[in-house]
């Protein structure tokens, strides 16, 4: 069970993994951030070409999806098109609405992740001292012939395979995730601008 719950990863003592993790990626960004914006050049070369081709498209998408206008309009909408002595409630009910989101989200990403870690432990349980590699160490030439061969191949597989599929995975749950936050968003502005059009065409 242990094995299940902390994979041998890197992993630093006494520090949560996302939190390892989270400022892995944050140092990683900054300095290719650093290493991109050194030498700014008109014609953009090398890092600085590649970091800005990544903004000009997360740009793109977000303008196409929820348009240049922002998260201005979307601060709008949590006091929702009701009288003022109801705008408190309807602020308070917004909120618990926006935090069931990231609760949904966090649980289908909780699924994820942690099936890649099951998977990853039981791979290295098989090749273990007790599975695979302790097989092949037993001393008999068909345990060590099976073993090692069974131990490479596994050894392959998780390297040349596995590993790839979870960094895939990390990278498509954050681009829907970013996807999901930016459709929230537009359909909360599209909502807020169809009340006030609303209320406009009433006066």
């Amino acid at each position: 069970m242990e094995a299940i719950e902390h994979p041998p990863i890197f992993r630093l003592p006494g520090i949560p993994d996302h939190v390892t993790y989270t400022w892995l990626v944050m140092i990683i960004l900054a300095g290719l951030a650093f290493v991109g914006s050194r030498h700014l050049q008109l014609v953009p070369r090398g890092v600085q070409n590649f970091l800005e081709v990544v903004l000009e498209q997360f740009q793109q998408m977000i303008d196409d999806v929820m348009g240049s206008e922002g998260l201005l309009p979307y601060l709008k909408h949590f006091a929702g098109p009701v009288p003022l002595p109801l705008k408190p409630l309807m602020f308070v009910i917004e909120i618990i609405s926006h935090l069931a989101r990231p609760l949904s989200l966090t649980l289908r990403l909780f699924g994820n992740i942690v099936g890649g870690h099951i998977l990853l432990a039981v791979i290295f349980l098989l090749m273990g001292l007790d599975g695979l590699i302790g097989w092949a160490l037993s001393g008999s030439v068909p345990g060590a012939i099976i073993g090692g061969l069974g131990g490479i191949v596994t050894i392959v597989f998780t390297v040349g395979f596995l590993y790839p599929l979870k960094i895939l995975v990390a990278f498509l749950q954050a681009f829907i995730f970013v996807m999901l936050t930016m459709l929230y968003i537009a359909g909360a502005i599209e909502e807020s601008e169809h009340h006030a059009e609303q209320h406009a065409g009433h006066h």
